[in-house]
Parts: C-alpha cells; structure tokens; sequence
C-alpha cells in the first residue's frame, strides 16, 4: 500500500507524548479503571521502566545518526538497556527482561511482550523512510524481543508515529496498519472496554493502544482513553501518546508537567532529541 507524505517541518517536538503517557497511566497499571475521568497527574504517578527504555533508546538512535549501522546500533542498544536499568532498577521491569537486564545475558530470549512497542517512539521520529523507520524499529525490538509478534508490535507503532508526524490522515493509518500486521482496528474504545483484561502481549495491547489514538479528539483525550481501557495502563497510554503528539502536537503545559516527574540526565536525552530531529 502506498502512503501519501507530505514532508511536514517538525519544530519543537522533545517525545515526550510516550513518557507522558506511561506516567499517566502508572497509577492504574495493576489498578484498572473504566473511565475517562480520572486525575491526569498526581502524587501516586512516575514513570516506570516504559519511559527509562524510551529514553535508553532514544539516547542510541541520536548517535547512530541517519544512516546508522545494525551491529553496531544492536550492540549500543545492549549497552544502553543495561546502563539505564542500572540506574533505574526499580523501574517496575517484567520478569524476563528484568533477568536479562541485570544479568550478563546478552543475546535475545524470543520474547513477544509489549516492551518492544513501548519503547520504540524514537524511531518513528528520526528516520525520513518508512522503510528505515521500520528497519531501525526491528533492530530495537530484535536484541531482546525477537519472536515475529514481538518485531510487529515494534514496527507497527514506530510506522504509526512516522506517518502521523508526516500528515497522514487517521484512515491512511488504520488502513496501512491493518493491512501491515493484521491488527484489528475496526473496533471502538467503547466496544474493546468491556471484555479487555490485562494483557502484556504484543497483539495483545498494541492494536488497543492504537485504537486509543484512532477514537481520540486530541492527545490528552487520546491517553484518557487508553488508560480507560484498563490493562496495561501505563504501556497502553505510552504507546498511544507516542502516535497521538506526533499527530495532534502535545500542549506546552503538558510538556512542562512531564518535565517534573522525571530525573535530569533523562531531560537531557530528551534535549538531545529535541535537536537531533529539528529539521
């Protein structure tokens, strides 16, 4: 399928839709609720490992520069996972990653979880491609999360934010995803909310997340939803925060307030970034 790009200038733009997201919906991880209205922000919110990742990735991806290298993007990845999860180990990381990550394990263990998806919004921001967004998007899923499902749930939101940033219509995305991976995305909030349970899975939270996007009127609306579906809250929203700033923008105000809740050497990353993509 082809898709229509329209080359948009992005100014200003620091990613922090996902980590927001994921500290938004942190409180209400093992805490569902089926709501829209709840408090955005409060003392019981931080952000867990899906930002500590973000930022983990994020920080490879702007050294690699345009035209970066596998072995040596993978190798830096392993690097950076295991830097940022030492400074951070009680960032609420699953099982097996949590094993892998503070153990001299280096090679992947095929994992299908939602932890390659929620940590890959930097790809869908730096690459002028589908192709190479897609490209870099499986590599950061490949070091640790290498089952099929796995590299889907990583591609799939990272081409999301691609074509989001570039001005695609929320049909466009729909259409190219479901037809790229095989997510059913003709359903509504409304219609998922009811039977949906906790769900640590790839194929299991990702076309959720981006239905959370789809049904949104804007990017707070977009992780109100996701948090309302309940099950992994916080993966959920951060998945879909990522895809919603880089079609809606996200309020400066609301910048600021994820600038709080997070520690300096990630704000600095996040400044770097900032740089790296301004065109």
């Amino acid at each position: 399928m082809g898709i229509i790009l329209y080359n948009i200038k992005i100014e200003g733009v620091k990613m922090y839709g996902a980590i927001l997201g994921d500290i938004v919906g942190s409180p209400y991880e093992f805490d569902a609720i089926d709501t829209t209205d709840f408090p955005l922000l409060g003392d019981d919110s931080m952000f867990t490992d899906d930002s500590v990742m973000t930022i983990a990735v994020a920080e490879v991806l702007i050294e690699a520069g345009k035209n970066p290298d596998e072995k040596k993007v993978k190798k830096a990845l392993i690097k950076s996972f295991k830097k940022w999860g030492a400074r951070y180990p009680f960032a609420g990381y699953g099982g097996k990653f949590h094993h892998w990550l503070f153990s001299d394990m280096t090679e992947p263990y095929g994992s299908y979880g939602n932890g390659s998806a929620m940590r890959v919004s930097a790809a869908g921001w730096l690459y002028d491609t589908m192709e190479m967004t897609r490209r870099v998007a499986r590599w950061t899923a490949e070091i640790t999360h290498n089952h099929p499902l796995g590299i889907d749930g990583a591609e799939a939101t990272a081409a999301a934010i691609f074509m989001a940033r570039n001005g695609s219509s929320k049909q466009e995305i729909r259409d190219y995803i479901k037809e790229e991976f095989d997510y059913n995305l003709d359903r509504t909030c409304d219609q998922i909310r009811p039977d949906y349970e906790f769900d640590e899975t790839c194929q299991g939270t990702v076309p959720e997340a981006i239905v959370a996007f789809l049904d949104s009127r804007d990017y707070e609306d977009s992780i109100r939803l996701a948090v309302s579906l309940g099950g992994d809250a916080d993966t959920q929203a951060c998945i879909t925060g990522g895809i919603a700033e880089a079609f809606y923008g996200m309020p400066p105000r609301l910048m600021a307030k994820c600038r709080d809740y997070l520690m300096p050497d990630m704000v600095d990353v996040l400044e770097r970034f900032d740089k790296a993509i301004g065109r």
